[in-house]
């Protein structure tokens, strides 16, 4: 569906009524993400924070990438005064 509309004034925003039909079509949440590209808006559902991040995770790992960045370093804590407590 190609629907047209107006920018118009609301206070010092603007905004642009979005007919029913194209909101039912695209399915959109209350919450959305508004991104500025040349010559257009496009307007997707919010993500929730951290979205992503699993699978980011995850192809980190195939690659090899999770790895620790610094060497663990030992101390006399670790050394002298840990010990495992067996229940």
């Amino acid at each position: 569906m190609i629907a047209k509309s107006r920018i118009v004034r609301i206070g010092n925003s603007r905004g642009i009524r979005v007919p029913k039909g194209l909101l039912e079509q695209a399915q959109l949440p209350e919450d959305v993400e508004l991104q500025a590209e040349h010559g257009r808006l496009v307007v997707r559902a919010a993500r929730g924070p951290r979205s992503g991040w699993a699978a980011a995770a995850k192809a980190m790992h195939v690659e090899g990438e999770d790895k620790l960045l610094d060497a663990s370093t030992r101390t006399r804590f670790d050394d002298k005064d840990w010990r495992w407590r067996w229940r």
